[in-house]
Protein backbone atom coordinates (compact mmCIF):
# COMPACT_ATOMS: atom_id res chain seq x y z
CA UNK A 1 0.00 0.00 0.00
CA UNK A 2 2.06 2.49 -1.26
CA UNK A 3 2.35 6.24 -0.52
CA UNK A 4 1.35 7.54 -3.95
CA UNK A 5 -1.35 6.75 -6.01
CA UNK A 6 -5.04 8.03 -5.00
CA UNK A 7 -6.71 7.66 -1.42
CA UNK A 8 -9.20 4.66 -1.51
CA UNK A 9 -12.26 6.78 -1.08
CA UNK A 10 -11.17 9.53 -3.97
CA UNK A 11 -10.98 7.09 -6.24
CA UNK A 12 -14.11 4.66 -5.76
CA UNK A 13 -15.71 8.30 -5.92
CA UNK A 14 -14.18 8.84 -9.19
CA UNK A 15 -15.10 5.24 -10.07
CA UNK A 16 -18.77 6.35 -9.94
CA UNK A 17 -19.09 3.80 -7.06
CA UNK A 18 -20.44 6.31 -3.84
CA UNK A 19 -20.03 9.55 -2.36
CA UNK A 20 -16.95 10.24 -0.51
CA UNK A 21 -18.60 10.15 3.10
CA UNK A 22 -20.55 6.50 1.80
CA UNK A 23 -16.51 5.45 0.65
CA UNK A 24 -15.16 6.22 3.85
CA UNK A 25 -18.61 4.67 5.92
CA UNK A 26 -18.32 0.99 4.02
CA UNK A 27 -14.54 0.77 4.34
CA UNK A 28 -14.97 1.43 8.18
CA UNK A 29 -17.82 -1.01 8.19
CA UNK A 30 -15.03 -3.53 6.59
CA UNK A 31 -17.21 -3.76 3.28
CA UNK A 32 -13.86 -2.67 1.15
CA UNK A 33 -10.53 -4.89 0.50
CA UNK A 34 -7.57 -4.04 -1.14
CA UNK A 35 -5.77 -7.02 -2.71
CA UNK A 36 -7.34 -9.23 -0.87
CA UNK A 37 -6.52 -7.55 2.51
CA UNK A 38 -10.36 -5.69 4.19
CA UNK A 39 -9.47 -2.52 5.24
CA UNK A 40 -11.03 -0.53 8.25
CA UNK A 41 -9.60 2.93 7.42
CA UNK A 42 -9.77 5.03 4.30
CA UNK A 43 -6.49 6.28 4.97
CA UNK A 44 -4.88 4.08 2.30
CA UNK A 45 -3.67 5.07 -1.36
CA UNK A 46 -4.45 3.35 -4.40
CA UNK A 47 -2.72 2.54 -7.64
CA UNK A 48 -4.48 -0.13 -9.24
CA UNK A 49 -8.16 0.21 -9.03
CA UNK A 50 -8.28 -3.16 -10.22
CA UNK A 51 -7.18 -4.28 -6.68
CA UNK A 52 -10.37 -2.65 -5.21
CA UNK A 53 -13.39 -4.77 -4.33
CA UNK A 54 -16.56 -4.42 -2.23
CA UNK A 55 -18.59 -6.74 -0.69
CA UNK A 56 -16.34 -9.27 -1.90
CA UNK A 57 -16.98 -8.25 -5.34
CA UNK A 58 -13.92 -6.51 -7.64
CA UNK A 59 -15.24 -3.20 -8.93
CA UNK A 60 -15.64 -2.65 -12.21
CA UNK A 61 -13.30 -0.82 -14.93
CA UNK A 62 -14.41 3.05 -15.05
CA UNK A 63 -16.82 3.74 -17.57
CA UNK A 64 -16.14 7.04 -20.50
CA UNK A 65 -16.73 10.01 -18.10
CA UNK A 66 -20.01 11.56 -19.02
CA UNK A 67 -22.40 14.26 -18.14
CA UNK A 68 -25.79 15.44 -18.09
CA UNK A 69 -28.20 18.10 -17.73
CA UNK A 70 -30.97 18.41 -15.87
CA UNK A 71 -33.68 20.97 -15.32
CA UNK A 72 -33.97 20.34 -11.33
CA UNK A 73 -37.89 21.12 -10.12
CA UNK A 74 -38.16 23.31 -7.11
CA UNK A 75 -39.19 21.02 -4.08
CA UNK A 76 -36.20 18.61 -4.43
CA UNK A 77 -32.79 18.34 -2.61
CA UNK A 78 -29.15 17.67 -4.31
CA UNK A 79 -28.59 14.46 -2.10
CA UNK A 80 -28.82 10.39 -2.66
CA UNK A 81 -30.29 10.26 0.96
CA UNK A 82 -32.50 12.85 2.49
CA UNK A 83 -32.99 11.84 6.50
CA UNK A 84 -36.14 14.25 6.60
CA UNK A 85 -37.54 11.77 3.88
CA UNK A 86 -37.94 14.73 1.14
CA UNK A 87 -37.67 13.72 -2.16
CA UNK A 88 -34.27 13.75 -4.25
CA UNK A 89 -33.05 14.42 -7.21
CA UNK A 90 -31.61 11.16 -7.74
CA UNK A 91 -34.85 9.31 -7.34
CA UNK A 92 -36.47 10.85 -9.81
CA UNK A 93 -33.65 9.98 -12.31
CA UNK A 94 -34.90 7.46 -15.08
CA UNK A 95 -34.28 3.59 -13.62
CA UNK A 96 -31.39 3.18 -16.83
CA UNK A 97 -29.23 5.95 -15.38
CA UNK A 98 -25.96 5.12 -14.28
CA UNK A 99 -25.07 6.23 -10.51
CA UNK A 100 -24.18 10.06 -10.85
CA UNK A 101 -23.06 12.66 -8.54
CA UNK A 102 -23.76 16.50 -8.65
CA UNK A 103 -21.60 18.85 -10.04
CA UNK A 104 -22.27 21.66 -7.23
CA UNK A 105 -26.05 21.87 -6.23
CA UNK A 106 -28.66 23.74 -5.70
CA UNK A 107 -30.70 24.15 -2.64
CA UNK A 108 -34.26 22.29 -1.98
CA UNK A 109 -36.05 25.70 -3.06
CA UNK A 110 -33.99 26.33 -6.27
CA UNK A 111 -34.88 25.12 -9.54
CA UNK A 112 -32.98 24.76 -13.58
CA UNK A 113 -29.74 23.70 -14.37
CA UNK A 114 -28.19 20.99 -12.54
CA UNK A 115 -25.06 19.17 -14.01
CA UNK A 116 -24.53 15.19 -13.39
CA UNK A 117 -21.76 12.99 -13.71
CA UNK A 118 -20.59 9.41 -13.67
CA UNK A 119 -17.28 10.54 -13.12
CA UNK A 120 -15.91 12.26 -9.51
CA UNK A 121 -13.05 13.95 -10.92
CA UNK A 122 -14.94 15.26 -13.77
CA UNK A 123 -17.64 16.77 -11.34
CA UNK A 124 -14.33 18.35 -8.91
CA UNK A 125 -13.20 19.89 -12.15
CA UNK A 126 -16.02 21.27 -13.63
CA UNK A 127 -16.38 23.54 -10.11
CA UNK A 128 -12.73 24.53 -9.83
CA UNK A 129 -13.13 28.06 -9.55
CA UNK A 130 -9.86 28.41 -11.63
CA UNK A 131 -11.88 27.86 -14.56
CA UNK A 132 -13.35 30.90 -14.34
CA UNK A 133 -16.84 29.67 -15.47
CA UNK A 134 -20.02 31.52 -14.51
CA UNK A 135 -22.99 30.31 -12.90
CA UNK A 136 -25.70 32.52 -14.00
CA UNK A 137 -29.27 32.92 -12.26
CA UNK A 138 -32.26 34.39 -12.79
CA UNK A 139 -33.49 35.88 -9.63
CA UNK A 140 -36.76 36.85 -7.82
CA UNK A 141 -36.74 39.10 -4.73
CA UNK A 142 -38.87 41.41 -2.53
CA UNK A 143 -38.31 44.20 -2.74
CA UNK A 144 -37.55 47.95 -4.44
CA UNK A 145 -33.99 47.14 -6.29
CA UNK A 146 -31.63 49.83 -5.78
CA UNK A 147 -29.36 49.53 -9.09
CA UNK A 148 -26.46 51.29 -7.30
CA UNK A 149 -26.73 48.65 -5.03
CA UNK A 150 -26.45 45.60 -6.86
CA UNK A 151 -23.47 47.39 -8.79
CA UNK A 152 -21.53 47.58 -6.11
CA UNK A 153 -21.57 43.43 -5.31
CA UNK A 154 -19.09 43.94 -8.50
CA UNK A 155 -16.47 44.32 -5.77
CA UNK A 156 -17.63 41.96 -3.17
CA UNK A 157 -19.26 41.46 0.07
CA UNK A 158 -19.17 40.13 3.52
CA UNK A 159 -21.64 38.94 4.85
CA UNK A 160 -21.89 37.29 8.57
CA UNK A 161 -18.45 36.75 8.84
CA UNK A 162 -18.33 35.44 5.07
CA UNK A 163 -16.44 36.93 2.17
CA UNK A 164 -17.97 36.48 -0.82
CA UNK A 165 -16.33 37.45 -4.30
CA UNK A 166 -17.21 39.78 -6.98
CA UNK A 167 -21.01 39.31 -7.95
CA UNK A 168 -22.27 40.76 -11.44
CA UNK A 169 -26.01 41.12 -10.94
CA UNK A 170 -28.63 43.66 -12.94
CA UNK A 171 -31.87 44.49 -12.86
CA UNK A 172 -34.33 42.78 -15.68
CA UNK A 173 -38.05 44.66 -14.22
CA UNK A 174 -39.40 45.97 -11.01
CA UNK A 175 -43.04 44.25 -10.93
CA UNK A 176 -44.60 45.72 -7.84
CA UNK A 177 -43.01 44.94 -4.85
CA UNK A 178 -41.17 42.39 -6.60
CA UNK A 179 -38.36 42.14 -9.20
CA UNK A 180 -36.44 40.24 -11.34
CA UNK A 181 -32.44 39.74 -11.74
CA UNK A 182 -29.60 38.53 -13.69
CA UNK A 183 -27.02 37.33 -11.37
CA UNK A 184 -23.99 35.75 -12.03
CA UNK A 185 -20.65 34.82 -10.40
CA UNK A 186 -17.80 32.34 -10.77
CA UNK A 187 -17.43 29.95 -7.40
CA UNK A 188 -21.49 29.98 -5.90
CA UNK A 189 -20.68 29.10 -1.97
CA UNK A 190 -23.64 27.65 -0.24
CA UNK A 191 -26.66 29.82 -0.40
CA UNK A 192 -24.38 32.70 -1.48
CA UNK A 193 -26.95 34.19 -3.79
CA UNK A 194 -30.01 34.00 -1.37
CA UNK A 195 -27.58 35.46 1.99
CA UNK A 196 -25.99 37.97 -0.03
CA UNK A 197 -29.61 39.64 -1.42
CA UNK A 198 -30.78 39.03 2.14
CA UNK A 199 -28.48 41.01 3.30
CA UNK A 200 -29.46 43.77 0.67
CA UNK A 201 -32.70 43.67 2.02
CA UNK A 202 -34.07 41.67 -1.05
CA UNK A 203 -35.10 38.25 0.09
CA UNK A 204 -34.72 35.63 -2.92
CA UNK A 205 -38.65 33.87 -3.38
CA UNK A 206 -37.84 31.84 -6.56
CA UNK A 207 -33.71 30.93 -8.15
CA UNK A 208 -33.42 29.70 -11.39
CA UNK A 209 -29.88 28.31 -13.15
CA UNK A 210 -29.74 29.19 -16.40
CA UNK A 211 -25.93 28.28 -16.91
CA UNK A 212 -23.08 26.97 -15.81
CA UNK A 213 -20.41 27.91 -17.18
CA UNK A 214 -20.59 27.19 -21.30
CA UNK A 215 -23.59 24.63 -20.37
CA UNK A 216 -26.94 26.23 -20.73
CA UNK A 217 -30.31 25.43 -19.21
CA UNK A 218 -31.83 25.92 -22.61
CA UNK A 219 -35.35 24.67 -23.53
CA UNK A 220 -34.92 21.90 -21.10
CA UNK A 221 -38.23 20.81 -19.64
CA UNK A 222 -38.53 20.60 -15.87
CA UNK A 223 -37.75 17.67 -14.49
CA UNK A 224 -36.25 16.45 -18.20
CA UNK A 225 -32.66 15.29 -18.41
CA UNK A 226 -30.22 15.41 -21.72
CA UNK A 227 -26.98 13.86 -21.83
CA UNK A 228 -23.84 16.55 -23.10
CA UNK A 229 -22.80 14.98 -26.24
CA UNK A 230 -19.04 13.68 -25.61
CA UNK A 231 -17.77 15.87 -28.21
CA UNK A 232 -19.22 19.02 -26.56
CA UNK A 233 -16.65 18.05 -23.13
CA UNK A 234 -13.49 17.19 -25.38
CA UNK A 235 -14.26 21.07 -26.53
CA UNK A 236 -14.49 22.25 -23.42
CA UNK A 237 -11.71 20.04 -21.26
CA UNK A 238 -9.42 19.50 -24.04
CA UNK A 239 -8.89 16.07 -25.87
CA UNK A 240 -6.00 14.96 -23.41
CA UNK A 241 -7.77 15.00 -20.18
CA UNK A 242 -11.07 13.78 -21.77
CA UNK A 243 -8.51 10.53 -23.29
CA UNK A 244 -7.03 10.18 -20.08
CA UNK A 245 -9.72 9.50 -18.50
CA UNK A 246 -11.12 6.53 -20.32
CA UNK A 247 -7.96 4.82 -19.39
Amino acid sequence: MSEQGIRLSKRMTELGLCSRRDAERWIAEGRVSLAGKVLTSPAVNVENPGEISVDGKPLKAAEKPRLWRYHKPAGIVTTHRDEKGRPTVFAKLPAEMPRVISVGRLDLNSEGLLLLTNDGALARRLELPANGWLRRYKVRVHGKVDPAQLKALAKGMTVDGVSYGAIDAALERQQGSNAWLVVSLKEGRNREVRRVMAHLGLPVSRLIRLAYGPFQLGLLKRGAIEEVPSRVLREQLGEAWHADRRR
